[in-house]
Parts: C-alpha cells; structure tokens; sequence
C-alpha cells in the first residue's frame, strides 16, 4: 500500500498549479499520462472552470482522472461513457455530501461565508480521487486538514 498523495496534490496548488492541475497532476502517472500533459490538458478547469467560478477545479480534476481510470478509449465504438459517468456522478456526490456545494463560487464564500478553502478542495479531491478509483492502493490521508 502507498502512502497517500493527498498531501502532493495540496503542496503541488500551494506551489502554483490551479486545483484541478494539482489533482490531475498528482495521478496522472498511475493513468498512463505525463505529468506535463496532464497539466496542460487540466489549465483550464482552474477558478471554477477558465475563472468563471462554476464547478470547483477539484471536481473537475475527479472527472478527467474518472474519464483517465475508466475509458476504454474505442474511437469507433465507445463502450464505457455510462460507467465513467457513474464513477463521476459519484464522487462529484461524495465531495458535495462533504462540502455541500461543487461550485467555486459557493465553496469560496462568494456574498456569504466560505465553505471550504482551495487546498482543502484540492484535498477533498484528491481523497475521493484515491479511495475511489484505486481502492485499497493508498493508506489513508493523515495531515492537515485544510
């Protein structure tokens, strides 16, 4: 068992990288993706996708890594849309039961208090990332809590 990377994904946005640059990055390897790659194709989703503050960077992280872990990449004939989407459907449910909104906008406090600060997003993130799409691979998250 690996020790988490929870931890990484937190230092990777504390260093620079958006939230969902952080989680993406932080897994990419175990997908089959470069970190670089991973970076660029994730640039986008930062702020609440391209800084309109709509679904957190976080939960946009868990959806390409989702698309990543469970794709069977059949260009002809695609046969897994229905399951990523469930695998998606439910860690989006799990970081909203956690922190009552997806939105950047809500999580950030945006005309009201904050909900949950980025790093703790991106930690959010990065835990469900673990527990659910590789099961029994991580140790749990011990550190701060953000």
């Amino acid at each position: 068992m690996e020790k988490s990377r929870a931890g990484e994904a937190v230092r990777r946005y504390l260093q620079g990288y958006n939230c969902c640059q952080a989680v993406v990055c932080t897994y990419c390897d175990l997908l089959g993706v470069d970190e670089k790659t991973g970076f660029r194709m994730s640039e986008a989703f930062g702020f609440g996708v391209a800084g309109m503050q709509g679904m957190c960077g976080g939960v946009s992280a868990m959806q390409i890594l989702a698309g990543l872990a469970g794709s069977d990449g059949n260009l002809e004939k695609p046969g897994t849309k229905r399951a990523v989407y469930g695998t998606g459907r439910a860690m989006a449910e799990s970081f909203a039961a956690k922190n009552t909104s997806m939105l950047c906008r809500d999580l950030r406090g945006d005309g009201h208090g904050k909900l949950r600060s980025c790093p703790g997003c991106v930690l959010d993130g990065a835990r469900i990332v673990e527990k659910t799409l590789f099961p029994g691979a991580f140790e749990p998250y011990e550190g701060d809590e953000h």
